[in-house]
């Protein structure tokens, strides 16, 4: 059950819940929260375009030291063929490789993606590729969890997402007391599990709803669909001149905390801080950069969400789950993948935040290697958590490298087996957290930050290869 529920189960209003009422009335009480404390965006100066269309610009500051500060996760839901993206297998023949049999060259020596990944192959000297992801799950449920946890689905705890743990060290644990959540998901949740597990409701990651490739980004409690900015001006003005008795009774505490909390949801609504979903701010130029459809605007509103210090950002890119006629699926949706991708990774490099950021793109298993093309599948492919794979780019980590390998039909991993546990970890250590550490549990009970060896969850050992 999602977090809109009122009762966050100890009696206290949720965060995504109060964000809802709170801004739809502009005047619930929200007293405790404050307005995100983000930091100030130092806007670069514009130089000529480079081949990917997008306005280059002067690096602002590099973080000291080379800890990350926030993740960007390009979250596939449903399960890419990792064939048909990052790890083409054009020898093993058609009835593997299917029409997509022309993989092309990238610009690191040896490295070859899928033909239709052609602004990719320019910036893979900025990421790096896992080919020997495994958890031998083919359950959507059950495998997104692991990747998102490191755990094995049924054990006696239910363990946080990766963004609620970050939320939890980065964010609260941080100083963090903004009415926005610094785990954000744009725009639908990642799937039927609780993403905070034991951590409970305040970890949960605020869906934003809405559509950013749209004319205007309607997210969930903070833009109203329809409704301009100059009106909800207009309707707060006529509040305020309305509402005589916060005059009347001044000293009033629980009337000061109302009216407190009302000037908070119009701050959200029509101060700076809202403004980070506004792609009005951005160039034509940027924005046709990124590609004019959803995820390619959601890349640009986690560009926009990083420069102002959310430590969490999931673009959850559905419809990977191609059962049936999957190479026309990849015709449609993998442009659309290859010029937003390749948009915010050149884009967080030309301001300096590539350093500083880490971008992670897996979806929950693979697809699998043989073809289906029998009816009604007309050239589909089923799941396959044997053996897929993952890109990580950014934070510390190197790029132009490739962890792993495939065997030849891309069916198993034929060497260096890499477990979600170990990408964990080694995503966890380049943002200073302790994956030895420990996590806060209402049980009272001992949990490690990532899994240990002595829970039997199968581990490879962290990236050292690329960190």
């Amino acid at each position: 059950m999602r977090d809109d529920k009122m009762n966050a189960g100890d009696g206290t209003i949720s965060r995504r819940a109060a964000l809802r009422r709170g801004l739809g009335g502009a005047g619930v009480l929200l007293a405790g929260n404050v307005l995100a404390q983000v930091a100030p965006v130092t806007r670069p100066t514009v130089l000529a375009p480079n081949v990917l269309g997008l306005p280059t610009t002067r690096p602002v500051a590099r973080t000291a030291g080379g800890k990350a500060k926030s993740v960007i996760q390009i979250w596939m839901w449903g399960g890419p063929s990792h064939l048909d993206t990052f790890d083409p297998k054009p020898e093993a023949g058609s009835d593997y490789c299917g029409p997509l049999d022309k993989p092309i060259a990238t610009n690191v020596d040896g490295m070859r993606i899928c033909e239709l990944l052609p602004l990719l192959a320019q910036q893979a000297d900025k990421y790096s590729l896992i080919r020997s992801m495994t958890h031998g799950n083919d359950g959507h449920e059950t495998a997104a969890y692991m990747v998102q946890t490191g755990h094995k689905p049924g054990d006696k705890l239910l363990f946080p997402s990766v963004g609620a743990v970050v939320s939890l060290f980065k964010g609260y644990d941080a100083g963090y007391k903004g009415l926005i959540p610094p785990y954000i998901v744009l725009t639908q949740p990642q799937g039927r599990f609780s993403e905070a597990g034991f951590l409970g409701p305040k970890y949960k990651p605020f869906a934003t709803g809405g559509n950013p490739g749209a004319a205007q980004f309607a997210v969930e409690g903070i833009i109203a669909e329809g409704i301009t900015r100059q009106r909800q001006e207009g309707r707060r003005y006529l509040l305020r001149n309305l509402d005589t008795l916060e005059h009347a009774v001044a000293s009033d505490p629980e009337l000061t905390a109302s009216v407190q909390a009302e000037k908070q949801a119009y701050d959200l609504i029509l101060g700076d801080e809202g403004k980070v979903f506004d792609l009005e701010e951005e160039s034509d130029e940027m924005r046709l950069a990124y590609g004019r459809n959803t995820f390619g605007q959601s890349c640009l509103i986690a560009r926009r969400l990083v420069e102002r210090g959310f430590p969490y950002i999931t673009i959850n890119y559905g419809g990977w789950d191609t059962h049936s006629q999957n190479f026309q699926t990849m015709r449609q949706k993998l442009p659309q993948m290859d010029r937003g991708m390749a948009a915010l990774l050149q884009d967080l490099a030309d301001r300096g935040l590539l350093d500083s950021t880490i971008v992670w793109w897996s979806g929950e298993f693979g697809r699998t290697p043989k073809v289906d093309w029998q009816p009604p599948w007309n050239g589909g492919r089923g799941h396959h958590g044997r053996c897929f794979c993952a890109a990580i780019a950014g934070g510390g980590f190197k790029g132009g490298s490739v962890v792993g390998e495939s065997d030849a039909r891309g069916d198993a991993v034929k060497n260096r087996p890499v477990y979600p546990v170990d990408l964990i970890a080694s995503i966890f250590e380049k943002l200073g957290i302790d994956p030895d550490g420990t996590l806060p549990n209402p049980g009272g009970a001992t949990v490690r930050t990532t899994a240990a060896a002595a829970e039997d969850v199968p581990m490879g050992g962290r990236l050292r290869e690329i960190m």
